[in-house]
């Protein structure tokens, strides 16, 4: 999988100029040492929300898990990207049409929520196509993929499913995850999400 992700910040909003990495509040300056640090301090939030689940109001609650998962390592957890991103020449969603996307994406969960919880199959179509959404809207600088996956399974876990997207002993589920997102297609999402639940 590529990770040619490409960001419009001439300001420096994000990005430390001296280091090149992203500015931090830990003060760290090395790259590999800020990776693990930040996937150390993300997991033991991640099993906080597993103790005690977030109850998913609507896509703010989106930004409540990010802000829950990045608070130790940046000052803008849990806020809307202010710089545009691309990936493989691929621009995910405008920050000028956020507002738009939040109102979509709020629908997609109250059509999510209309579903039967014994039509797994149709949940789990819900549940690609606000994933998939989701992924594009792509509202922050960092930690994208790890909120969208929490997101998406406490939306399951209201309807009563275990879903992991990204378990560390099946590479092969997080591969289609990433092809599914990368590529947008709801089919693989669908499947994947099917599988799982």
């Amino acid at each position: 999988m590529s990770n040619s992700y490409k960001y419009l910040d001439l300001d420096h909003t994000y990005i430390d100029p001296k280091t090149g990495i992203l500015r931090n509040l830990q003060s760290i300056t090395d790259s590999e040492v800020l990776l693990f640090v930040e996937s150390g301090a993300v997991t033991k939030r991640l099993r906080e929300l597993h103790a005690k689940p977030l109850k998913i109001k609507g896509i703010e609650s989106l930004f409540e898990i990010h802000r829950h998962l990045f608070q130790d390592i940046y000052i803008w957890a849990g806020k809307e990207r202010v710089v545009e991103i691309s990936k493989d020449g691929k621009q995910f969603f405008p920050t000028t049409h956020f507002n738009n996307a939040y109102k979509y994406i709020d629908t997609l969960i109250s059509d999510f929520r209309k579903v039967n919880k014994n039509d797994k199959r149709q949940l789990a179509e819900k549940l690609a196509e606000i994933l998939d959404n989701v992924n594009y809207l792509h509202p922050f600088r960092e930690g994208n993929g790890r909120a969208q996956r929490e997101f998406i399974r406490l939306l399951a876990l209201e309807m009563g499913f275990i879903l992991n997207l990204n378990p560390p002993d099946n590479k092969d589920v997080y591969e289609k995850y990433m092809s599914g997102t990368i590529e947008s297609n709801v089919k693989t999402l669908t499947e994947l999400i099917y599988e799982l639940i």
